[in-house]
């Protein structure tokens, strides 16, 4: 079969979704909206957390980072998606494709990570209260920070560099919304299925080790829970963590069907759907998932406001 020469070349074309669907104008103006909603809420989350001193606390640190993540990872993925289906020019370059890979790889790792973290965080707070600021200290959650961004890039780097040195084949269409390694894979025309092996025992490593730290957490969490005097001290521990629950399951139903089922049981337009999800739909939700049920947030975000309006209108 012959090869193109990807590096010299046009580069790649993203077939997406938005044009191949029944209403792309109505799926189009959606997306639109998602992604506002998420550079929103999300930049709104951010700057809360950042403003207000009584959110300066490891949970709300974490969260911080939680949302400046989902801000960059729908950032790397719908402007494009985006600015192709109006301009009807739908091609990336080579190194484009790789830069889309790396950084998609980098900030879905680093909030895998994350996630887990938050998990020890609440476990933490609920079942060890008294020992909480010692065992999650300023210094430990931002060890977690550095943790989770650079074990996430590494693990990126090297899986953007091993699948973009494959030779591919004279089709340049990636069937997805953005450049990843399964699609990828499929437009190579050298033996690939060690590498879908290392692929696959990388993201269960990834997902599913953190994954059981957070079902270990808060399994204890419950039993904690469930014997605490005060109903009103149960009923926060329960808001707060099934607010996390909501988006763990979110985020890890989706990358778990991406990257650990096999691919044969997975066609190119459940990929986009589920792509779709977690770099759209997710991180738009995220933050209102946390916020809204969140009296503390909801307060800080009062105050913020309100010492922007006395700015304003000092008389107000």
């Amino acid at each position: 079969m012959e090869h193109w020469n990807s590096t010299l070349g046009s580069g790649f074309i993203l077939m997406g979704i938005l044009k191949d669907s029944g209403s792309p104008g109505l799926l189009s103006a959606t997306v639109a909206v998602l992604y506002t909603l998420a550079l929103t809420s999300n930049g709104l989350l951010l700057l809360v957390i950042t403003m207000d001193a009584q959110l300066h606390v490891p949970m709300y640190l974490l969260l911080g980072q939680l949302s400046l993540m989902d801000l960059l990872f729908t950032s790397v993925v719908t402007p494009k998606a985006l600015v192709d289906f109006l301009s009807s020019e739908n091609t990336i370059s080579f190194g484009g494709c790789a830069l889309q890979m790396f950084l998609a790889l980098t900030l879905g790792g680093a909030e895998d990570l994350l996630l887990a973290f938050m998990a020890y965080d609440r476990y933490v707070a609920i079942c060890h209260p008294l020992n909480y600021m010692v065992l999650m200290s300023t210094r430990v959650c931002w060890l977690m920070v550095a943790t989770s961004w650079i074990l996430a890039s590494l693990s990126a780097l090297g899986h953007t560099l091993y699948t973009m040195h494959f030779p591919f084949c004279m089709s340049r269409k990636i069937r997805h919304l953005l450049c990843e390694i399964p699609p990828l894979l499929k437009l190579a025309c050298a033996d690939t299925s060690r590498y879908e092996l290392m692929v696959y025992v990388t993201g269960v490593t990834f997902l599913l080790l953190p994954l059981c730290v957070i079902v270990a957490s808060y399994t204890l969490i419950l039993f904690t829970v469930l014997h605490m005097p005060s109903n009103q001290g149960r009923q926060k521990a329960l808001v707060t963590c099934s607010s996390h629950l909501t988006v763990v399951g979110m985020f890890y139903g989706a990358a778990t069907f991406m990257y650990v089922l096999p691919s044969s049981l997975h066609s190119p337009k459940q990929d986009n759907i589920i792509s779709v999800f977690y770099t759209i739909v997710t991180p738009a939700l995220n933050p209102l998932i946390y916020s809204l049920r969140n009296k503390e947030v909801m307060g800080a975000l009062r105050r913020v406001l309100g010492k922007y309006m006395l700015r304003i209108h000092p008389t107000f």
